[in-house]
């Protein structure tokens, strides 16, 4: 039996509605500020011919303040399941044509439908925020909405990876769920994200702010750290989305996609010894040494303009993915502080949670002194560092490459805090403190009574450091695998990846651990 040419053509004829979301004139007022729509950006993320839409038929739920004469087609989201290189793939893209793309009761069932997918399906999920906030009209009905997708981004934390695209506004509670994912992208110009706008906070405190100042993407990525990524565009936060993906595991049971070389690259690199200045405290950039070590030079930096004296981000190693963890002397001499030590604590526990091996590079002269860091707890946040890398059970790589002194040496992940293998180059000084500063605690008698106390004290800071603070100290006492050449590390550290990725370490059984928040 033949199906009528009539049914066929009136669901033509609903899809192609549906498909023009708010009409064509708000498609165009989205186009002229440089947007794309809701659909437009999922035609971007997915293969062609791969997305499969949940809910395109559904209406919103309201009845009051004349909504029941509306038509909100989709309610305002749309959702479903396609692919990206091959492997499935689940999100909701909202479309602000739509009610401002504001979220009501069905809105949000639409979104906890295809969470709740990709829980039990183990896939990857990607949510493209443009909305206007709760649909004021549905009242706590909304409100509601909201709370069932928080518990989703919950259940599905640690399980599959969660990416939140900021591609419009994103104000008030809607900003929490982003909050609750892995990561951030927001776009520069036609994005902003803040619990409260200016105008609320010159009613409520009577300070003058500006949205450039607390709810751009900027102000978000640089000042408070909500974001991961600032994308140029749309397009460009798409292409990030790719990348991103590329290095992650679908979910928690699944491995990294590794690309494992066929045969290992063991030729040494002379340009890497050449890469540590000569006078131990000179300024040196820690970024060459990692694109020296990972393949092609590709790495994906997460948190670029947030606690740039750590370094974190994704790259592979002869095919093998990993995440890099480095201090980057160049800013803060690479000390560890307040914003350092909760950027590095979350990336190392997102790793943990996908099985994505650490690599750490470590030039770390202590944590960051001063009135304000111990105020505002640097010991909690530092405490982070600490829990994260000995709650990690993936592979642990580390190689200290220059200074590694006191706390900050065992918060860089030291062989003590479970660190699977410890190189370290002949530069390294591992110590309880700098040389000169160990000189004037230990030495200052010998110091005065000496009448040349400069020459006396240059004396024996250098015997406190060739006795003390060398890496054959360390080596001594079985804390470092080995000293190695710096122009072997990238053969040394492809070597333990591969020795290392079968590796299964069980903890005690308990429900978890309490990090200090």
């Amino acid at each position: 039996m033949t199906i009528e040419k009539s049914l066929l053509d009136d669901l033509q004829k609903r899809r192609v509605a549906r498909l023009l979301g708010g009409g064509e004139e708000r498609i165009k007022k989205v186009h002229a500020k440089g947007s794309l729509t809701a659909r437009e950006r999922f035609e971007l993320l997915f293969e062609e011919g791969t997305f499969q839409e949940w809910g395109m038929h559904v209406e919103h739920a309201c009845h009051d303040f004349g909504m029941e004469k509306k038509t909100l087609p989709g309610d305002g989201v749309v959702t479903g399941v396609g692919q990206i290189n091959g492997r499935a793939v689940a999100g909701f893209s909202q479309d602000f044509t739509i009610g401002g793309g504001a979220l009501g009761q069905r809105h949000a069932k639409k979104i906890c439908d295809v969470m709740d997918y990709a829980m039990n399906c183990g896939l990857p999920f990607v949510a493209i925020n443009d909305s206007g906030g709760a649909r004021i009209q549905e009242g706590v009905d909304a409100l509601s909405g909201y709370g069932q997708v928080f518990y989703r981004n919950v259940a599905l934390s640690g399980l599959v990876p969660q990416i939140a695209v900021i591609a419009g506004s994103c104000a008030g509670g809607a900003a929490y769920s982003p909050a609750l994912m892995d990561f951030l992208i927001m776009t520069r110009d036609n994005a902003s994200m803040f619990i409260c706008g200016p105008q609320v906070i010159k009613a409520a405190t009577g300070v003058d702010t500006t949205m450039e100042e607390i709810g751009s993407a900027a102000a978000n990525a640089g000042i408070s750290g909500n974001v991961h990524f600032i994308a140029e565009n749309d397009s460009h936060a798409i292409e990030l989305v790719h990348e991103l993906l590329s290095y992650l595991p679908a979910n928690n049971l699944d491995n990294p996609p590794h690309r494992p070389a066929e045969n290992i690259n063991l030729e040494p690199d002379p340009v890497m010894d050449t890469l540590v200045p000569a006078d131990a405290k000179g300024t040196m950039d820690m970024m060459p040494i990692i694109q020296r070590i990972v393949d092609e030079g590709r790495f994906l930096e997460v948190h670029q303009q947030f606690a740039k004296n750590l370094l974190v981000g994704f790259a592979r190693v002869d095919g093998i993915v990993v995440g890099v963890i480095a201090n980057q002397p160049k800013v803060k001499a690479g000390t560890l502080d307040i914003d350092a030590s909760d950027k590095g604590a979350r990336f190392i526990r997102f790793c943990n949670a996908f099985n994505i091996p650490l690599l750490t590079f470590v030039d770390v002269p202590g944590f960051l002194p001063g009135v304000q860091q111990e105020q505002g707890g640097i010991i909690r946040h530092g405490a982070k560092m600490l829990f994260a890398y000995c709650a990690a059970t993936v592979p642990k790589i580390t190689v200290i490459v220059r200074k590694a002194y006191g706390g900050s040496y065992l918060a860089m992940c030291s062989r003590d805090m479970g660190a699977d293998v410890v190189f370290a180059w002949p530069t390294a000084e591992i110590a309880v403190m700098g040389a000169d500063g160990a000189a004037n605690v230990l030495y200052r008698r010998e110091i005065e009574a000496a009448e040349d106390k400069s020459a006396k004290r240059a004396e024996l800071v250098k015997e406190y450091h060739d006795q003390f603070a060398s890496p054959y100290m360390a080596a001594s006492r079985g804390m470092i695998t080995d000293v190695i050449e710096p122009s072997t590390t990238r053969a040394n550290v492809s070597l333990s990846l591969r020795s290392t990725l079968m590796k299964s370490e069980t903890r005690p059984p308990k429900k978890h651990g309490l990090i200090p928040l």
